[in-house]
């Protein structure tokens, strides 16, 4: 006699959301209508408004929640100062932060300077790259915290191997590659649903290429694999210039800063190629110079008319706000509300809402090279 087949019933979505997220013992399974695990919730500020109104299309932004990023730069473009700004403000928002130091560079008072509590920010000694990764795994699965991972730099973190072999390059060529292509198939998800930030500083290197072409459209690469390039959802590149004319200095003449041009490299929120400029300070004061940079990012608009050295500022109707000034009491001026509130919503038509619309010239939006 033969078996009578069992009826098999419907599943409803609920149910098969269910049946997989017990299988994975996760949330893996979502309704997309409900909760979408791969939209950005949150902004982390970067320091620098500007910076901020670039990165995201249509939107003031910063450095997206649950998502992977890396700043990379040459020496001395402020990667470490920019990380501590965005420590600092992830701390506002009630975000632990974790920050991996494989360099020996950073002390309690430069952090404290930039604004971070330090009593509540962990340091941790990035001794080995598998360490690294091992040790963010382990604290997304330990708690349900927010976090933000911040590892600098992932250049001179060395792979286990590479501690414990000589110091022949062939002998470990693509290790640290390999790892990292790993760890990030890992991290990623997790990443993403515990609404966490990892933030990973990287050096600039000069691409050495036997093609004369690729050499000026792409001279820098930065170490770590392709891997590292797939997994990141922002890649911001700062570069600077030798010239005396680039840094900032005091009353003096003793330079306690530098002009820094930040490139989007990559962007997965419709910004890819678009760039700004700001100076960040390296002396007794740390961050960004953000107000000032302001002056910069408005610099096009018709609604700040320029007489010789004089500037004016009219508000939406056309009316000047005050009496000209002079580009050297820029912050001055800033410090009048009516003003204030004038330059921020001439910087939100001008860098984010013209660039959502697709108004002007491209050029005007991505810097020089018009790419």
């Amino acid at each position: 006699m033969a078996r009578s087949k069992t009826k098999v019933g419907k599943l409803s979505m609920a149910d098969m959301r269910a049946l997989i997220n017990k299988k994975a013992g996760q949330n893996v399974a979502h309704n997309l209508t409900e909760d979408n695990p791969t939209a950005v919730k949150d902004w982390i500020p970067t320091g620098s408004r500007w910076l901020d109104s670039i990165i995201c299309r249509g939107r003031l932004a910063g450095i997206p929640v649950g998502k992977i990023v890396e700043i990379a730069g040459l020496e001395a473009t402020g990667k470490s100062y920019m990380a501590a700004q965005v420590a600092a403000n992830a701390q506002k928002m009630g975000i632990d932060v974790v920050y991996f130091d494989s360099e020996s560079a950073i002390d309690p008072s430069f952090l404290e300077r930039s604004g971070c509590d330090v009593s509540n920010l962990l340091y941790v000694q990035a001794a080995s790259v598998e360490f690294v990764l091992e040790t963010i795994e382990e604290l997304l699965g330990s708690n349900d915290n927010r976090m933000l991972f911040i590892w600098d730099s992932l250049a001179l973190t060395p792979a286990i191997s590479d501690i414990e072999g000589d110091f022949n390059p062939l002998s470990s060529m693509a290790v640290k590659a390999r790892i990292l292509a790993k760890g990030m198939s890992k991290l990623t998800v997790p990443i993403a649903n515990s609404q966490s930030t990892f933030l990973v500083l990287n050096q600039l290197k000069t691409n050495i290429t036997r093609s004369p072409s690729e050499a000026l459209t792409t001279p820098y690469m930065t170490p770590g694999g392709k891997a590292m390039i797939y997994a990141y959802s922002l890649r911001i590149w700062l570069t600077g210039r030798k010239a005396k004319a680039s840094f900032v200095l005091d009353d003096k003449g003793f330079r306690i800063g530098s002009s820094v041009k930040v490139k989007l490299e990559k962007s997965r929120f419709g910004t890819q190629g678009r760039q700004c400029n700001f100076r960040i300070l390296w002396g007794d004061k740390i961050g960004v110079q953000d107000e000032e940079s302001w002056f910069d990012a408005i610099a096009g608009s018709s609604r700040l008319k320029r007489s010789g050295a004089w500037y004016e500022l009219l508000d939406a109707n056309g009316k000047a706000l005050g009496a000209k000034f002079q580009a050297t009491k820029w912050t001055d001026r800033l410090a009048d509300e009516e003003f204030r509130s004038n330059v921020l919503d001439i910087m939100e038509e001008e860098i984010i809402m013209k660039f959502d619309k697709r108004e002007g010239s491209a050029d005007d939006f991505y810097g020089e090279s018009g790419e």
